[in-house]
Order: structure tokens, then sequence, then C-alpha cells
């Protein structure tokens, strides 16, 4: 039997939704094991401009509980910690089709931290009209705080 194709993502995943369940159900597919990088609550204030609403603590535990999930880390308050991905030492990255990365500058950084990983990215978000954290967080608005 060869060596197990691991997976890595990264993602805030506060408020979890069916759009998370359906990119780590397509990531999973990837390969054998998938591992989580949680985005640190330092992070998500610098990326969103606001605290999430689930600590970083919360967010993991609930990934772990998630059938596709396999391991989660909680990241490095910067944005991307090359040397947690040493760590684990992913086969492929799956990005999500919301994360704008420039997958070119990330595959010549991870190249220069030893890292040789595959890059993929899901090209499409399901139902990206309402499984999106900021359009649940919009309803709440709506429906609840008049």
């Amino acid at each position: 039997m060869g060596e197990k194709i691991r997976v890595l993502v990264g993602g805030v995943f506060d408020l979890l939704h069916v759009g998370h369940i359906h990119f780590l159900t397509e990531a999973k597919k990837m390969g054998d094991e998938l591992v989580v990088i949680v985005a640190h609550d330092e992070t998500v204030k610098r990326l969103k401009g606001r605290p999430p609403v689930n600590s970083m603590e919360d967010r993991a535990e609930l990934l772990r509980a998630l059938k596709p999930v396999d391991e989660v880390y909680i990241g490095a308050p910067e944005e991307i910690s090359y040397e947690l991905v040493r760590k684990i030492n992913p086969d492929v990255i799956v990005l999500g089709p919301d994360q704008n990365f420039d997958i070119n500058e990330m595959k010549e950084r991870l190249r220069e931290h030893g890292i040789n990983a595959e890059i993929i990215k899901i090209p499409f978000l399901y139902r990206s009209d309402i499984a999106k954290t900021s359009k649940i967080i919009e309803r709440i608005i709506e429906h609840f705080c008049r």
C-alpha cells in the first residue's frame, strides 16, 4: 500500500454553513487525509475588518467534529505560516473559490520553504448567494435586529 495523499485547506470557517461542508467534502476527494488550518482570530480581524463571531478554538472544535476532516490546526496570527504548512507536509493544497491567492506566487513561496505541494482551486461556490458567512450575518440582522 502506498503513501496516503494528504490534502490541506485553510480558512476562517466562522458560522459553519453548507458552503463550508461542500468545500471540505470536495477537498477530501482530492486525497486520503484532510487537514484544515483554521484562521487565527487576529488574522480574521485583519482580513475581514471584524472579529470572528466564534473563537478560533470553537471553530477548530466544530471542524474536528466533521466527517471529512482528519486533523485541525489553528493558524498563526500572520496570514500564512509556512512553518506549519511544512510540518503538515501536504501533497495537495486546495483553495476555495473565494480565496483570492496568486497561485504562482504561492507556489514560489512554498518552494522557498521546501514545500512541494500541488495547488488546486475549486472553481465554484455552493449557492454563493446564501452560503456565505457575510450573507448569513446580513440575513440575521435583517430578520432579527429590527
